[in-house]
């Protein structure tokens, strides 16, 4: 069953991969639970099928970088991008895609948080396993307020841009 709007966000596990110690935690991949990241908190949550894919990089994390400012100004706490990918990879990305202080890289390996949410997209047939559909949803105190779930190879509703216009 796929989450919908009004529903509680489902507790799972992500990591997320530290390049400095600070504030609680260590070098390296660290865990957390999806249930103590989102209490007093409005999170803008996207989700992609993989990290360092075309359209991923591209298009999707560079719009939630750059707009980072419009969201916050909209009462955005934090912006999570999640994906089916490990902490080290999601450390790499963030990296890569220059995101620090704006967009938490959260790995879901094993596709916990994605199964939970009932967004998996199968592409075992292309050699990339299960991963998530790509998505947007905005969840404020851990309940669901906004959803937006992509067609098959489409990047139309889970934009930055379109997150703001529903913000």
């Amino acid at each position: 069953m796929t989450i919908k709007v009004g529903d509680t966000l489902p507790d799972a596990t992500l990591t997320e991969f530290f390049d400095v110690e600070g504030n609680g935690c260590s070098l390296g991949p660290n865990a957390f639970k999806t249930s103590d990241l989102v209490k007093g908190k409005k999170i803008a949550i996207f989700g992609l099928p993989g990290a360092f894919t075309p359209t991923c990089s591209a298009q999707h994390v560079p719009g939630y970088v750059q707009h980072f400012d419009a969201l916050k100004a909209k009462g955005v706490d934090e912006i999570w991008c999640v994906s089916v990918n490990d902490a080290f990879v999601m450390g790499a990305w963030a990296r890569d895609q220059k995101t620090a202080g704006k967009v938490r890289m959260l790995g879901d390996g094993s596709a916990e948080f994605t199964t939970k949410l009932g967004l998996e997209l199968d592409l075992r047939g292309r050699g990339m396993g299960v991963r998530m559909q790509r998505c947007s949803l905005v969840v404020d105190n851990g309940v669901v307020t906004q959803l937006n779930i992509e067609a098959p190879g489409k990047f139309e509703v889970s934009s930055a841009q379109s997150m703001l216009k529903q913000l």
